[in-house]
């Protein structure tokens, strides 16, 4: 049974109530629906914990996708415990504080595709740190100058908002897919952009900011060459 992705719709919710439908051979737990974003694309899945109807809690590392990609298993902190039973209603609770964090370090990358735009070969996101790799001809970046133009995208407060395409619309449109690593993911019928206003527009399954007011101060922290065309550029807070 494929687990509904809340976040997918508004990266804001914080909690949910679901229903346990199976638990893992390794004690990981998948349930009907989640806020928990699945570790993907660069963004690593969320924490947080799982509520039982008793009030017992299990504190959960991470999320992860299934086998079959459709189902979300969510993986406790501490293996070895007792389980939810299979139908039994449980809460899950974002940490919060990661997870916005990592949703304004995500936004942030896609700032930095726009002042850099040259094919991105890797990525990846932090809670204080996020990085990109491009391929990139010709070297010469300069960190001030590369945070001043992040500072002047951040500055205009754009709304960040999603939309869907279908899989043919995506094809028809190749250049909005700027990973080479990450293919968008395909298959379902229906492709998730997401658009900067004014500044960006791209696919991504991933977590951002409604507007650019809350990704704050950043800074680009260092270049680094990592073959003779790559460059890795990591950003962090200023």
């Amino acid at each position: 049974m494929a687990t509904l992705l809340l976040f997918r719709d508004d990266a804001y919710l914080r909690e949910t109530s679901a229903l346990v439908t199976a638990v893992t051979p390794e004690g990981g737990i998948v349930v009907d629906r989640t806020v928990f974003y699945a570790n993907g694309g660069g963004q690593p899945g969320d924490k947080g914990v799982l509520v039982r109807a008793d009030g017992s809690e299990i504190a959960l590392a991470t999320a992860v996708y299934g086998p079959d990609k459709t189902e979300v298993v969510h993986v406790p902190a501490t293996p070895g415990l007792v389980l939810p039973e299979l139908g039994e209603s449980v809460r899950l609770v974002l940490d919060w504080d990661i997870r916005h964090k990592r949703m304004r370090m995500h936004t942030l990358l896609h700032l930095l595709s726009v002042a850099l735009p040259y094919p991105v070969t890797g990525g990846s996101v932090g809670e204080d740190e996020g990085r990109l790799d491009f391929d990139i001809p010709d070297g010469g970046l300069d960190k001030d100058a590369l945070t001043a133009k992040l500072t002047e995208m951040i500055a205009t407060g754009a709304a960040v908002t999603e939309r869907w395409i279908t899989d043919e619309e995506l094809l028809a449109n190749p250049g909005l897919v700027k990973t080479m690593s990450v293919k968008p993911p395909m298959g379902s019928g229906r492709v998730r952009l997401v658009e900067i206003a004014g500044l960006d527009l791209q696919p991504c399954g991933g977590t951002h900011v409604r507007s650019l007011d809350e990704i704050g101060a950043a800074q680009v922290t260092k270049i680094e060459k990592k073959g003779q065309l790559n460059r890795r550029v990591r950003v962090g807070w200023a």
